[in-house]
């Protein structure tokens, strides 16, 4: 392992400054960008750093003293992409910061999983496999919302975006090789339309579940109508999840569907405080559950331990653990567990399969439908 120089970085605490190194960095094609940030008693992450670099001078936000401003807006917006590793959760920062989304976005933990490499690799590992690098990892935990940050901190903040820029170098060049550039296009764009539409996204929360065949179709409404209000609620009053109201008690309540306050009291894991808060409204959605019409119901879901469910899922697991070997790429890189189920369960239910598209349509569709016709008379 050959030695680290140390980085060069500029730090930034100022609009003004920071509209100077958006403007030193706009005619880059490829910008790397890392955040770090802190989440423990808020539903959005608190950001605590922000750093992008288009070479080797790493710059360094701090958001505690400098607000996002329109140039900063623009260049997460602008035509160069937008390098992150494993991106979610800075995806989270960013939107919440600066009001947008970065686009074109390369994740290069993905372009790792289409190398065949091993799936969600982490930061370090993936600096060791292509630049022989290993890079400090003490700082990882530390406080970043701390000011001032130690030198040792700013170091290993500026090498996390300027070591990015180098990975990617080399993955582009065998991702090109293997004709996949196409592909990782696809999973990026998916990465940030998820992102985009996180309000949308809380009427699917309930499917998260891997319950769900236990509920019949008005428990499973409940079930529904809860997990959006609790999303919702958690992210108007910036609370965690948990500090509100957990999924186990939300499935427990929907599948004891209690008619009035004593009968949620009974229910396991509803303690007085929680019922006095919460109580008269979640008793409101399952009464309105209760009411719906039928036709406006969920379909229930099919139990995995049938002996049905279980030659579906391995019919279609063959389909994409045949394809990933003929790939070179991991399974669950081609297709999740959670997705597979999910195709199982609608065939199961008679409902329209939501077959993957893109380069997975290409690379699975026509084995799934072929897999499933055998199935067809059961």
């Amino acid at each position: 392992m050959s030695s680290l120089a140390s980085p060069v970085y500029q730090w930034i605490d100022s609009p003004e400054a920071l509209d100077a190194a958006c403007e030193s960095v706009a005619g880059a094609d490829v910008i790397a960008l890392d955040t770090e940030f802190f989440r423990e008693n808020t539903f959005f992450p608190v950001p605590a750093l922000i750093q992008f670099a288009a070479g080797d001078l790493a710059y360094l936000i701090d958001p505690l003293a400098t607000p996002c401003t329109s140039a900063f807006r623009q260049l997460l917006q602008s035509r160069a992409i937008k390098l992150l590793h494993a991106c979610s959760e800075d995806l989270e920062v960013l939107q919440h910061w600066a009001g947008v989304l970065p686009t074109p976005l390369v994740d290069t933990q993905v372009a790792q999983g289409l190398l065949g490499e091993t799936p969600s690799m982490g930061y370090q590992k993936l600096v060791e496999f292509w630049m022989g690098e290993t890079l400090p990892k003490e700082e990882t935990r530390s406080n970043w919302l701390e000011r001032p940050l130690t030198p040792s901190q700013r170091d290993y903040a500026a090498l996390d975006v300027i070591y990015l820029l180098k990975v990617w170098t080399l993955q582009a060049e065998r991702l090109s090789d293997l004709g996949r550039c196409e592909w990782l296009i696809q999973e990026c764009a998916g990465l940030i339309e998820q992102a985009g539409r996180s309000v949308e996204a809380d009427g699917q929360w309930f499917a998260r579940q891997r319950q769900l065949w236990r509920l019949n179709p008005r428990q499973l409404e409940a079930y529904r109508l809860m997990t959006i209000w609790r999303e919702g609620e958690t992210r108007r009053r910036n609370l965690p999840r948990n500090w509100l109201i957990s999924d186990k008690l939300l499935f427990a309540a929907a599948e004891a569907m209690p008619k009035n306050r004593y009968e949620l009291s009974e229910v396991e894991g509803f303690k007085p405080a929680l019922i006095k808060k919460e109580g008269d409204t979640l008793l409101a959605l399952i009464r309105q559950a209760q009411h719906a019409d039928e036709g406006e119901l969920p379909v229930c879901w099919p139990d995995p331990m049938q002996p049905a469910f279980k030659r579906r899922f391995k019919a279609l697991k063959h389909v994409v653990t045949e394809k990933a070997g003929e790939l070179g790429i991991a399974s669950e890189v081609l297709m999740r567990r959670r997705d597979i189920e999910e195709l199982v369960m609608q065939d199961m239910a008679d409902k329209p399969l939501t077959l993957p598209e893109g380069w997975r349509g290409d690379c699975l569709s026509a084995g799934f439908i072929q897999a499933l016709e055998e199935f067809q008379n059961e």
